[in-house]
């Protein structure tokens, strides 16, 4: 799935704003002036196109998260683990980190 401002592509294929699409446990609705692509593991990202990006994950997954998002344990001392598990220092080094080619 690639979300650029509300411009919705999954596969590489347009998903026309304000249509819905499900498919395979992925689905994208448009609430409002929203996007919200949900994924049928439990995670919601939702976007406003321009500045607000929120992530949601339903509890099930907890402590059972990596990333950018942390790993959902409630534990502040391992909010900037790194792919490798380490700590990272500080905050761009964790975002750093997690940066794909």
């Amino acid at each position: 799935v690639l979300l650029r401002g509300l411009n919705v592509t999954v596969n590489e294929v347009a998903v026309p704003r304000g249509r819905s699409f499900l498919r395979h446990g992925l689905s994208v609705m448009w609430l409002g002036d929203w996007v919200v692509v949900a994924s049928g593991q439990g995670v919601r990202v939702s976007s406003d196109g321009h500045k607000a990006i929120t992530v949601t994950v339903d509890a099930n997954l907890r402590g059972g998260t990596r990333g950018l998002c942390g790993t959902f344990n409630d534990d502040p001392a391992d909010d900037f683990q790194r792919p490798q598990g380490d700590v990272a220092p500080l905050a761009s080094s964790f975002g750093n980190s997690w940066k794909i080619p």
